[in-house]
């Protein structure tokens, strides 16, 4: 089956940077948009930043600047740069993908397990 495995979370001061990796693995045909989200205690799920898979990105206005998104699709990862962090960056960031599953060409949704961002001084 189909997983999404994320790495590169951690406490990090204010000004700082994290790099967050998420890679797919599993019977995968190919793989459409990706996308991290973030979750703050207590608050709803936010998308943060979202890439095609021809590599046309979105942001959420708070991260424009600061965060990049990108992608290799010869490793079924992505990838989230974050830069400048700021405290109301602390949540648990969630990779979350549009697969399509073989043999099956039909799309579904998949989550990675989450992995923690604290940026604090």
């Amino acid at each position: 089956q189909v997983q999404l495995v994320e790495s590169g979370g951690g406490l990090v001061q204010p000004g700082g940077s994290l790099r967050l990796s998420c890679a797919a693995s599993g019977s995968i045909f190919s793989i459409d948009a990706m996308d991290w989200y973030r979750q703050a205690p207590g608050m709803q799920r936010e998308l943060v930043a979202a890439i095609t898979s021809s590599g046309s990105t979105n942001y959420v206005d708070s991260v424009k600047g600061r965060f990049t998104i990108s992608r290799d699709n010869a490793k079924n990862t992505v990838y989230l740069q974050m830069n400048s962090l700021k405290a109301e960056d602390t949540a648990v960031y969630y990779c979350h993908a549009i697969i399509a599953i073989s043999p099956s060409p039909r799309r579904y949704s998949y989550w990675g397990q989450g992995t923690q961002v604290t940026v604090s001084s």
